[in-house]
């Protein structure tokens, strides 16, 4: 039986309408089972030819995975463009976890930079100039994008520097009200931020050849931790920092025989190294609660305090009602997510404790070098562990002077900006100092070398990362559907009903009130929040987690709006 006949204008309009990606796997799917070109054509409502160019494409039209919301694949998208907005996602989520707003700008040029790298290390079937003038992270891409992965709420052109300088005049009014009403003096009033350092990152001075290249230096993803660094305005009370690692039990602590309890830090692990809301409510009620009750009492000051946190995941609206019943004179404000970088006292705290953490590496490495038989590649390569980390840390936070803390309030709290005794910390005289440290080990570094080495210990990530990171994300999603097939959902709630009853129970029947709800409260908040949490993540979606919906119409504007901080 021969084919219908179509008419000229039929086939014109045939060859206008273009085909999605899953139509042609389909196709392509089904001549490979058997089915003829021609009964193809007729079921499809295409002509021959079309088909025929469908099936020569066949090995790219298998191979390409799209990214999501993607269902038309054309000369112009390339596999390049998929794996850059995969890679792009897994970037997007990793700036959310750490509580940074970024732009559209910032958007465009990330994906520009990965597309790029991906470019230089995939040869197609065009010329890598005629690749590269295809994607130009135009304004049409980006709101295709953005609507693909469900971020729907961006401040846009220019709008940033007039809106947010005139948002933050208007909360310092709101701060400078709230000191007022309470009464807050310096001492009383803290601020805490989260920063990634990638501890074991290897100077690019020190790689002279293809071997050190590979190095474990080269390897941040594997090397890498979170620091939750917090100081009051005043200058002279630091808190133990949160760490939170990798690894529990790092080699290096089994060999060094190194007890968690006595480390400078507060020691907390997971598979991303992340700062989680369970983290830092154990911070909260274990180190900051505690510290401060002993440093108001040991200076005389009234028993109340303001803890100043950013919108960061870890910090959620209601972590007040997490800590603790002595330390709730504790009380915490947020500050808004648009004149975070703005106002934030600790992220000039923080830029200045890595410069300092740089140059006690330095002289340690220095050490090592003049005073044993070690080149600094091998004490860099073999000697250099996370204990000898820990002290760099603890060293680096200990040399930030009263004045450093104080004077980052200069914007937030002008009024608590006072003079010290303690010296300022001179970022070009520090970076002199690491210069003179490198010359004496052989290195030929300048300032630009320093300042880029000092950079490296920040958040971004290079494309071969994103790549890593994609499947440590992959792997630890599934590992989580398998703790919930050992853990039923049933038998937690189970569990947590019998605590509530002798919680219930103890607090009517035991003579001793104070001793025993002390005690249950820190029992709930270290055993039964991590069954809590499992509970609370089984509710959500598990395809892109929080920060990519599978449809932006399934939250409503104002969460989805708060959760992705991005702006121009």
């Amino acid at each position: 039986m021969r084919p219908k006949k179509v008419s000229a204008k039929e086939s014109s309009e045939r060859k206008k309408r273009m085909m999605c990606l899953e139509l042609k796997k389909e196709i392509v799917e089904k001549h490979d089972q058997g089915v003829r070109v021609v009964d193809l054509a007729r079921e499809y409502e295409r002509s021959s030819s079309t088909i025929c160019t469908i099936l020569k494409q066949k090995e790219l039209i298998k191979a390409i995975s799209p990214a999501k919301g993607i269902k038309i694949i054309s000369k112009q998208r390339t596999a390049i463009h998929e794996d850059m907005e995969r890679l792009l996602v897994v970037w997007l989520k990793e700036k959310q976890l750490a509580g940074d707003t970024v732009t559209e700008a910032i958007i465009c040029e990330k994906a520009r930079a990965i597309y790029a790298s991906l470019l230089q290390k995939t040869p197609g079937t065009l010329t890598d100039e005629a690749l590269a003038e295809q994607f130009k992270a135009s304004r049409g891409w980006l709101d295709g994008f953005k609507k693909r992965i469900g971020i729907r709420f961006v401040v846009r052109n220019g709008e940033v520097a007039s809106s947010d300088m005139e948002a933050a005049d208007d909360y310092l009014k709101t701060f400078a009200e709230i000191i007022a009403a309470e009464g807050y003096v310096p001492q009383q009033v803290f601020n805490c931020d989260e920063t990634r350092l990638f501890w074991k990152k290897m100077p690019k001075k020190f790689c002279a050849t293809a071997e050190e290249q590979a190095m474990p230096g080269k390897k941040p993803l594997q090397d890498r931790l979170t620091l939750a660094l917090c100081a009051n305005a005043s200058g002279d009370c630091k808190i133990k920092p949160l760490l939170v690692h990798l690894s529990e039990n790092p080699r290096a602590f089994k060999s060094n025989n190194i007890v968690k309890d006595k480390l400078p830090v507060m020691w907390r692990a997971n598979q991303r190294a992340w700062v989680t809301k369970q983290f830092f409510v154990e911070w909260l009620n274990l180190v900051f609660g505690p510290d401060v009750k002993k440093y108001l009492q040991e200076n005389n000051l009234p028993l109340q305090a303001l803890l100043v946190l950013d919108n960061a995941p870890a910090h959620l609206p209601n972590l007040e009602d997490d800590i603790l019943e002595e330390f709730k004179f504790i009380k915490i404000i947020y500050l808004p997510v648009n004149v975070t970088p703005i106002l934030q006292p600790m992220d000039e705290v923080i830029s200045g404790f890595k410069t300092l953490f740089t140059r006690h590496l330095f002289r340690h490495c220095f050490e090592m070098t003049e005073y044993t038989d070690f080149t600094y590649r091998e004490f860099w390569k073999d000697h250099y562990n996370i204990v000898i980390c820990l002290r760099i840390i603890d060293m680096a936070w200990q040399a930030v002077t009263a004045r450093t803390l104080t004077s980052a309030w200069e914007r937030l709290w002008p009024e608590a900006v006072s003079e010290t005794d303690s010296e300022t910390l001179e970022p070009g005289a520090v970076i002199k100092e690491i210069l003179s440290l490198g010359k004496s080990m052989g290195l030929d570094m300048n300032d630009s070398d320093i300042n880029e080495l000092i950079n490296e210990h920040s958040e971004e990530l290079t494309t071969e990362e994103l790549k890593e990171l994609q499947m440590q994300q992959h792997a630890n999603l599934l590992q989580g559907i398998g703790d919930t097939e050992v853990i039923s959902t049933s038998e937690i709630k189970e569990m947590l009903g019998i605590w509530e009853k002798l919680v219930d129970f103890i607090q009517k029947k035991h003579p001793e009130k104070a001793a025993t709800g002390h005690a249950t409260a820190l029992f709930d908040s270290l055993c039964l929040t991590h069954f809590r949490h499992i509970l609370k993540e089984r509710t959500k979606q598990t395809s892109l987690d929080c920060f990519v919906p599978d449809s932006p119409a399934d939250e409503g504007e104002e969460s989805l709006a708060k959760r992705t901080k991005i702006s121009e």
